[in-house]
């Protein structure tokens, strides 16, 4: 299990097309990701439950992968999390 935690800087924060563009990559890891914000914590497969969090500018979210590709998968999606989800 692979953990981290950061902070959505975009404008936006995570609205429906940053949430797109995470729930797309974390569909493309075999591990299983979640992802906590303000003590929710949700399938981040999950575009609905994603959307549910809430999460915008300025909030912290923790990420957290269990499987073969954990390290990829967070590493992966810190990386989109750190460039404002490509907007």
């Amino acid at each position: 299990m692979v953990s981290r935690t950061l902070k959505v800087e975009n404008a936006v924060g995570l609205h429906a097309r940053p949430a797109t563009y995470f729930i797309q990559k974390a569909n493309s890891y075999l591990s299983t990701i979640t992802i906590e914000c303000d003590g929710g914590k949700v399938n981040a497969k999950s575009l609905l439950g994603v959307l549910s969090l809430g999460i915008h500018q300025n909030s912290e979210i923790t990420l957290t992968a269990t499987g073969s590709d954990e390290d990829d998968a967070i590493s992966g999606l810190a990386a989109l999390v750190e460039a404002g989800f490509s907007e």
